[in-house]
């Protein structure tokens, strides 16, 4: 039986440091690139950065207006500022800049976002402190069907080095893509079933190099096609060090108990200082998809692979070895018969497995396969109203074996319908939908999960929004949301030793059907010129809000309560509803500042903050983000661009029980980039300096936060090529 890691507080009882060695896969050299797209791509780049007599200066593109259709929350084709939800868009030069290892860390930093952050390889997005299954993770429309919920030290299978664009829905999302949207979606695109044709052959690469882990990266994609057909290749490749950190990587707060023997962590963690232990990856994956194209629309399928071998931080001698491999098939049928405009249809088939390496060895096995659909009609105009009506379903075996299993084997099955109508009168637009559902869970039981059983669950969810144009440039956008959420089988079933958390995790088999209201307003403004402002508030209430909360008692790894003080123990941990409230701020705003002689100026702004907390007791819920505020400067002329960037958090100190507060930082980011013609293409080259004060910031909503900060002082090096 191995032992888990865990810095206790407050008087817990600690248990021993998890001593496991490192996988082979750990200490091997990084791979050559196996993927010839990439490497011809690769060297593409690298000659066309060492050849400037070729090159030609390309002066940047002045940012025009361009009407951005926003496919997330809405099948109908509406414009962003046409949603009465909130929503984000990162594409084009501003995704590239933003890029990060994770899809978490990506759009960490968007008005309401923040990550989860265990460490630099696993990290999801957290929307208005909200995470895990309260938060959508698409891609291309479709659930991305991995195990990134169950436990924060579970990467997402989402690479941001072959995603074209992400888009972030805050607030519920729950009418389009159910209960466990209602936090936010991220739906990544990513064009591997292409919906049009390149009509000929284009391309692009990237290759990365540096950075706080001495990323060495690179992706290529590769599309052709005519009229009747399309075709999309894509690979990636990334390998990284351990994360360089600006001092000690665990906390002064956290230092003070373990000197005061109420906390314990392993003496890798403990002895840290510049490099951050466990923190080095390798990733790499791929994919191939088709389409055949008419006037009738579209059909086409793809397949995908990611595979990444990376270390668990919170388990210096642990690596995490993944594998996904995806099956998907997308059309749409456009005026299929009288009164259907479009008939769109998405299919998803997953195979997920990873194991965590304990000496060569495999130990906890996680697998989950299964299928996902959606079905969406959108019917033609009737009198003022269009909408649309559609399915969903969803059917997933999860397990998790060996001795560390923490969950029984399970099947979850899911069934959907839901309407969305949207119509204009004058300046108003109005937008109703709802949606019913149903869950299954069946528990197959086994040892300390029996006995077998079978839950379900019936959901109802419904929206009322409006967006109303008072003024020439001015907007108010109101949403009115009632959300349901199945729990799911790890809150219902868990009862087990967590890796990821360090804690005996307990579900709860009473647990019924989490309902929550939320109203979200926005006042927006938008003028021709490019300035644009926004500023929005929202609360939502939970009347039974699923925590994962402390009981005070401590248990051993074989399930016993309090053992004694010379066996290995685990705080106890369990699920359970309490009513809840999260209220919150977002605000952005762009300004031009100049356009003459010496290039165009702009200014942005963003803040946000939230509050989160149990309604009975008024206590704080835990890994809340602080408050933050940001600005950037952006400068371009010519060929030449620059952004200089600056990001302060705000102290943490609104915490739950057991959970220790986080200092405010601030954050000095600088970049310059420079774009040119060269071998019969645009190529852009970039530096990238990020935390140049070597600050030390440590992420509140991050479980690691006391032994993981992010990362310090460095500097990365890009160079993209579109032809």
């Amino acid at each position: 039986m191995s032992q888990f890691p865990r810095f206790t507080v407050q008087g817990r009882t600690p248990a021993p440091a998890l001593r496991k060695p490192s996988s082979p896969f750990a200490a091997r050299a990084p791979r050559e690139q196996s993927v010839l797209l990439i490497r011809r791509s690769l060297l593409g780049l690298a000659i066309g950065a060492a050849l400037p007599a070729f090159a030609q200066e390309t002066p940047q593109a002045p940012e025009k207006e361009l009407k951005e259709v926003v496919v997330t929350g809405n099948p109908l084709g509406s414009e962003a500022g046409d949603l009465a939800a909130p929503v984000s868009v990162l594409g084009g030069k501003a995704l590239v800049q933003k890029r990060e290892s994770t899809l978490g860390e990506t759009v960490s930093g968007l008005p309401g976002v923040s990550s989860t952050y265990f460490g630099p390889n696993a990290s999801r997005p957290v929307i208005r402190g909200m995470d895990g299954d309260r938060v959508r993770m698409l891609e291309g429309g479709v659930g991305a069907a991995d195990a990134s919920s169950v436990s924060y030290d579970h990467a997402t299978t989402i690479d941001p080095l072959v995603v074209e664009k992400i888009e972030v829905l805050r607030g519920p999302a729950a009418l389009l893509y159910g209960g466990n949207a209602v936090g936010g979606v991220v739906n990544a695109l990513d064009g591997r079933i292409p919906t049009e044709s390149p009509e000929g052959v284009s391309g692009r690469g990237e290759m990365r190099l540096g950075g706080a882990a001495d990323e060495r990266g690179g992706a290529a994609i590769l599309e052709f096609g005519d009229t009747h057909y399309a075709v999309h290749a894509d690979g990636f490749s990334r390998h990284t060090d351990d994360l360089r950190i600006p001092g000690a990587a665990v906390s002064d707060r956290l230092r003070t108990r373990i000197d005061a023997g109420e906390a314990e962590v392993s003496d890798a963690v403990a002895a840290a200082d510049g490099r951050l232990p466990a923190s080095s990856s390798s990733t790499k994956g791929g994919a191939l998809g088709g389409s055949v194209l008419g006037n009738w629309g579209y059909a086409g399928l793809s397949y995908s692979r990611f595979d990444s071998n990376y270390g668990a931080v919170a388990e210096p001698d642990v690596r995490i070895d993944m594998k996904s491999e995806r099956v998907d098939f997308a059309g749409e049928w456009r005026a299929p018969f009288a009164g259907i405009s479009k008939l769109a249809a998405k299919l998803r088939h997953n195979d997920y497995e990873h194991v965590e390496l304990e000496g060569g060895e495999t130990g906890t096995r996680f697998a989950s396969r299964g299928w996902e659909g959606r079905l969406e009609a959108t019917h033609a105009p009737i009198g003022r109203f269009t909408g649309a009506f559609g399915l969903q379903w969803g059917d997933q075996d999860f397990s998790a074996l060996g001795e560390e299993a923490f969950v029984p084997k399970t099947r979850t099955r899911n069934t959907a319908g839901f309407l969305l109508e949207e119509a204009n009168v004058g300046d108003w637009k109005f937008s109703l939908g709802g949606r019913i559902e149903n869950s299954q869970v069946d528990n197959e039981g086994g040892e300390r999960f029996d006995p077998a059983d079978s839950r379900s669950f019936d959901m109802a969810s419904g929206a009322f929004g409006v967006v109303w144009n008072f003024a020439p440039e001015w907007a108010l956008a109101s949403n009115l949301t009632h959300s349901e959420r199945a729990p799911t089988f790890y809150e219902l079933y868990a009862n087990g030793p967590h890796v990821g958390t360090g804690a005996y995790e307990v579900g709860d088999r009473s647990l019924s059907v989490e309902r929550s209201n939320a109203l979200d307003l926005q006042l927006r403004f938008k003028r021709a010129s490019g300035l644009s402002a926004s500023v929005g508030a929202y609360l939502t209430r939970f009347a039974n809000y699923v925590a994962l909360s402390p009981t005070g008692q401590s248990r051993g790894t074989d399930g016993s309560y309090n053992p004694a003080p010379d066996e290995e123990s685990l705080p106890e941990y369990a699920y359970a509803a309490v009513p809840a409230q999260f209220a919150g701020l977002e605000g952005e705003a762009r300004i031009p500042l100049a356009d003459g002689a010496l290039g165009r100026y702009a200014l942005g702004l963003t803040g946000d903050l939230v509050r989160a907390k149990q309604r009975d007791t008024g206590e704080a819920l835990p890994r809340i983000p602080a408050a933050r505020l940001g600005a950037a400067l952006d400068w371009d002329h010519a060929a030449w661009g620059a952004r200089l960037e600056v990001q302060h958090a705000f102290a943490q100190d609104r915490v739950a029980e057991n959970e220790l507060p986080t200092d405010g930082y601030t954050l000095l980011n600088l970049s310059v980039s420079y774009r040119m013609q060269a071998i019969g293409g645009t190529w852009d080259v970039w530096l990238k300096g990020s935390n140049l004060t070597n600050a030390e910031a440590r992420n509140a909503t991050s479980f690691l936060k006391d032994i993981a900060p992010l990362g310090g002082r460095a500097v990365l090096l890009g160079v993209r090529a579109d032809y």
